[in-house]
């Protein structure tokens, strides 16, 4: 698909979001949740004159194109902001960025998801409301598979499993801070398995491997992600747990062998 996006001049997540917004029109969808690819201000996604804008959190990534501060990166992202729309904002310390574009409103609020349906509808929400996306933080028996893809996402991620030791099963991106996640993930576990995704931007396994050294205690490198996981599965034996992490990219290879085990 690249190819051929790029033979008409345009990139393959271009392509992709044109597709995708293709069919939403053609299937009538109501209500359509499009998360920004990268940033904001150069997304493909920024060509949508939302109702709603929400920012949930930021954290430093992509700093070569999206700037090396927290408000460099925040103002990137709220320039998808138009006049007269509503922003849903999961840190306070943005609002002054976020008026810059003259919204109509602006929400504050720690469960960002519900907030920005409350902001769509005009209405508050009634009782519980229940949003999952696939892959963020899936439980599977003991099992663990989240995508968290930076930092600030491994921390969230370590933050809220329900175990203190796990076999980590990890492929991360090359541009990614990996060090530091690497450092956050061996709060999870001492043992680790390297792999890799089926893209270009994916750290190869044997060099993520010889890096993750350094912050584990034991650690293998298998190449194929379906084998890296059962390799650590293995390891963890049947009392224990495995986390499958460190890349969307990772999910997505793995996507059929999870909905087989579920």
């Amino acid at each position: 698909m690249r190819a051929a996006a790029e033979r008409v001049g345009a990139t393959q997540f271009e392509t992709l979001t044109a597709a995708a917004l293709a069919e939403f029109a053609a299937a009538d969808v109501d209500v359509a949740v499009v998360e920004a690819g990268l940033g904001g201000r150069l997304d493909a996604t920024n060509v949508l004159a939302a109702r709603v804008v929400a920012l949930t959190n930021v954290s430093l990534d992509h700093v070569d194109v999206l700037g090396a501060t927290r408000e460099a990166i925040a103002r990137e992202k709220l320039a998808v902001v138009s006049p007269g729309a509503a922003v849903v904002l999961g840190e306070h310390e943005w609002e002054g960025l976020a008026r810059e574009h003259d919204p109509a409103r602006i929400v504050a609020a720690e469960d960002v998801a519900r907030a920005a349906a409350e902001a769509f509808l005009g209405r508050a929400l009634a009782g519980e409301v229940d949003a999952r996306l696939p892959g963020r933080f899936d439980l599977i028996g003991y099992d663990v598979y989240a995508g968290a893809h930076n930092a600030a996402g491994a921390e969230w991620l370590v933050q809220r499993l329900p175990r203190r030791e796990y076999v980590v099963c990890a492929a991360i991106l090359a541009d990614k801070d990996v060090s530091a996640m690497l450092a956050t993930l061996r709060r999870a576990g001492s043992r680790f398995v390297a792999t890799q995704t089926e893209t270009q931007r994916s750290l190869d396994a044997e060099e993520l491997a010889k890096r993750a050294r350094e912050f584990f205690a034991a650690v293998e490198s298998v190449a194929d992600a379906t084998d890296a996981v059962a390799r650590a599965r293995e390891l963890a034996g049947p009392d224990g747990a495995v986390l499958v992490t460190g890349s969307l990219y990772l999910l997505r290879d793995l996507a059929a062998g999870v909905e087989t085990v579920r």
